[in-house]
C-alpha cells in the first residue's frame, strides 16, 4: 500500500494570476481543496515540499494528508500543471475524501516472472499497452503497483485485464471490455509460429 504523505499549507488570502504569481515567486505552490461536498478551499504549498513529494514516484495514488489552520485534510492528489519551459509546479488540485472512501487511482504495472516465460528466453519483446491501470479501490488501501506474471507466456501471447489477479477490494474502472495490458511481439528475424495476430486495445 502506498505510504501517507504529509503537506503543510496555508490559506490562500487572494485570488487572481498576480496573486498566484506572487506566490511562485516566494516559492509557493496555488492549490486548491474540492470535493466530499464542501466548498473548495484554496491554499498554497511550499514548492520544494511538492517535488520532493511527487518524486516518490507514487504521489498521485498516495493519500496526502493536508494540514493548514491547526487541522488535517485527507486528500487525493487529482493533477498537477507544470510550466511548458522549466516543469515548475504551477498549480495542484487536490480532492477531499473520507477515510474509507472509494478512490479511482491509477496504479503502475509491474511484469515479473521472465525467467520462467518461454517467449521471453526465446528473446520476446515485451510490448506494453499499459503502463498503469484505472482502479476503484477503498481510500486506505491503495496499492503501490500491481505485479503480473509473464509465467508461461509464448511469443504471441497477450496479457488482458482478466488475467490479473488485483488486490482484494479493488477493481477495474473499465467494466466494459477485456482490454489488453500488453504482448508478447516476435523479435525482429523471428517470426512466431502461430502468427501474433493481436490487436491491442
Amino acid at each position: 500500500m502506498s505510504d501517507q504523505l504529509t503537506l503543510s499549507a496555508d490559506l490562500r488570502e487572494r485570488a487572481g494570476k498576480g496573486a498566484s504569481r506572487a506566490l511562485r515567486n516566494a516559492g509557493r505552490v496555488p492549490a486548491v481543496i474540492y470535493g466530499n461536498n464542501e466548498e473548495p478551499t484554496a491554499i498554497h504549498i511550499e514548492e520544494k515540499m511538492l517535488l520532493k513529494a511527487l518524486h516518490t514516484g507514487h504521489f498521485m495514488n498516495s493519500i496526502v494528508m493536508i494540514e493548514f489552520g491547526g487541522k488535517q485534510v485527507r486528500t487525493l492528489p487529482k493533477d498537477v500543471a507544470f510550466h511548458p519551459v522549466n516543469d515548475r509546479p504551477l498549480h495542484a488540485d487536490f480532492l477531499r475524501i473520507g477515510e474509507h472512501s472509494e478512490v479511482h487511482v491509477n496504479v503502475p504495472v509491474h511484469f515479473i516472472d521472465e525467467d520462467t516465460s518461454p517467449g521471453m528466453k526465446r528473446g520476446a519483446v515485451l510490448n506494453m499497452v499499459r503502463h498503469d491501470l484505472e482502479l476503484v479501490c477503498d481510500a486506505a488501501l491503495i496499492p503501490d503497483d500491481i505485479k503480473i506474471s509473464l509465467n508461461g507466456l509464448e511469443i504471441g501471447d497477450s496479457i488482458h485485464i482478466s488475467h490479473v489477479t488485483l488486490p482484494a477490494g479493488a477493481r477495474s474502472a473499465i467494466t466494459d471490455r477485456d482490454f489488453t495490458i500488453a504482448t508478447l511481439v516476435a523479435p525482429s528475424g523471428l517470426k512466431s509460429s502461430e502468427g501474433d495476430t493481436t490487436k491491442a486495445d
